[in-house]
This record gives structure tokens, C-alpha cells and sequence, in this order.
């Protein structure tokens, strides 16, 4: 879940976030900058996100902030990933469901035109984006950021906590890059003009932007780098959260203010 620590590097007041593979840098209340990327992508956070851009259109406004959210947070993880499937039409959904019918191909899915949560909005496609920028990847078993979980595995997380259902627990047919939020509702429903209730939408959007959540600062850590303390920080749910001067500087990068767009910045030379 997408969540900050309070505090001030050096008199700058804001929120700062140490992921599991990265720093994420909100001051102020302004967008976050993932600006320290492990794993094996040397993309920026902006050239990830432009990349499934135009696969947002269309969607319910609650999955296109999932599906950003989860941009992001894989992201920090070290584990870019693409949009590859938004909103989906009635005939595109039947074309899909011929192939391996009616047409040459796999079977990809069970679902009609109309009996798709793709075809309201509510569901998106994903896939790993390898370190060439271009590629994608749906291998399952990949683990680009050496961190010995699978990236596939990493991502499917960062949704469930973001309140995505993910296609690869269904039992009749499994969808392994589908991840939807359905509001408790059913196509049929769907088909018959019914849609989530502002309430639903909501809190939806609350768990996603994590408005709700604090961090817990019980579990106090220390930072070292080769063996030499750091500073301090806490642990959270497999987060570290830590200042992030303190870090960048130790990596030999230089931070620095952006007023105008509330933007901590963190150069590396």
C-alpha cells in the first residue's frame, strides 16, 4: 500500500518512503519521485508510467489509480511493469474469445462480449518490462531484481494490497495477467446498467492512495551501508522507511528541493 513517513530532510517538510528497492519521495503532499531504482531497469519512473498511458483511457477511474499505483509500487521494488490491456469492447472481447475457436490460437479466455469486467473498465492486463525498455515478459519464474522472489509473484502482492483481485486464484479458468475490482458486482449486473455506489468507489480509492493507513513506528531499524551505520528507521510491513538525505548522500548523490513542484530530487553523477 502506497504509504509515507512524515518528517524533514534538512528543514524541507514532507513524506518519505523507502521501498523494498527503491526511495519514493513525496513532499509536501506532491507527486511522488521514485528516484532510485534497483533491479536491472535503468528506466525512469515517468518513462515506466508513459508506457501503459494511453491503456488508461477508458478505465473506471478507481482501477486507472490502481493501475498507476501499481506502476509505481512494482516499480520501487525493482520490477517495471506495462499495461498491456485496459477497457475492452464488446466486439474486441468477442474477437478474443474466438481465438482457439473460431480462429487459430490459444484459448486466452472464457469471456463473451459483455461478460467481461475488461469491457466496464474494471480490469487491466499486466506484464514485466525487461531491462531493454521494449520487451515484455510473462514469465512467471523471472526474478530480475535478484531479490529471490519472483517479480510475477512481487507484483500480484503489490495488487491484492492495493485491493485487486487477481486472475491467477480463480479455479475455472486461470488469468494469470488479470487484475480486476469488481465492487461485488456481476457482468450481468454490470450489463443491466448497474455500477459501483460513490461509497464503494471511496473507500476503494482510499485503500489505494492509503489516506487511511499510518505507518507503524514500533519496529525501530538501523540503515548501515558496508557495514558502517547509516542512520535510523522503521519497519513496517516489509517497508523500510528511513530519511532520505541520509541515504542518497551516503551513495554519493546529491538531494535538492524543487518548490515549484514540491519535488525532492536526488542526482547521482
Amino acid at each position: 500500500m502506497n504509504r509515507c513517513f512524515s518528517g524533514e530532510i534538512s528543514g524541507i517538510p514532507g513524506s518519505f518512503l523507502l521501498m523494498q528497492a527503491g526511495v519514493l519521495v513525496q513532499a509536501n503532499g506532491g507527486a511522488g519521485s521514485l528516484i532510485i531504482p534497483r533491479g536491472d531497469s535503468m528506466l525512469t519512473l515517468d518513462q515506466v508510467r508513459d508506457k501503459s498511458a494511453a491503456r488508461l483511457v477508458g478505465l473506471h477511474p478507481v482501477l486507472a489509480a490502481g493501475a498507476k499505483a501499481l506502476i509505481q509500487q512494482s516499480y520501487a521494488r525493482g520490477v517495471p511493469i506495462v499495461i498491456t490491456q485496459g477497457l475492452r469492447s464488446i466486439a474486441e472481447q468477442n474477437a478474443l474469445y474466438a481465438q482457439g475457436r473460431s480462429k487459430p490460437g490459444p484459448i486466452v479466455t472464457n469471456a463473451k462480449g459483455g461478460t467481461s469486467y475488461h469491457n466496464y473498465g474494471l480490469a487491466f492486463d499486466f506484464a514485466l518490462l525487461l531491462p531493454d525498455g521494449k520487451s515484455l515478459s510473462w514469465d512467471m519464474n523471472r526474478d530480475g531484481d535478484k531479490d529471490k522472489i519472483a517479480d510475477w509473484q512481487e507484483v500480484v502482492q503489490v495488487g491484492k494490497q492495493l485491493g485487486l483481485e487477481w486472475g491467477g486464484d480463480w479455479t475455472s479458468f486461470k488469468d494469470y495477467s488479470h487484475l480486476q475490482m469488481a465492487f461485488g458486482l456481476t457482468t450481468t449486473q454490470l450489463r443491466a446498467g448497474k455500477r459501483p455506489t460513490t461509497d464503494q468507489v471511496n473507500e476503494a480509492l482510499k485503500r489505494i492512495t492509503g489516506e487511511d493507513e499510518q505507518v507503524n513506528k514500533d519496529v525501530k531499524v538501523t540503515i548501515t551501508l558496508n557495514g558502517a551505520k547509516l542512520t535510523d528507521g522503521v519497519l513496517d510491513t516489509g517497508i523500510t522507511y528511513v530519511p532520505v538525505r541520509a541515504l542518497a548522500e551516503a551513495l554519493g548523490a546529491k538531494v535538492t528541493y524543487d518548490a515549484s513542484s514540491k519535488t525532492v530530487n536526488v542526482v547521482k553523477e
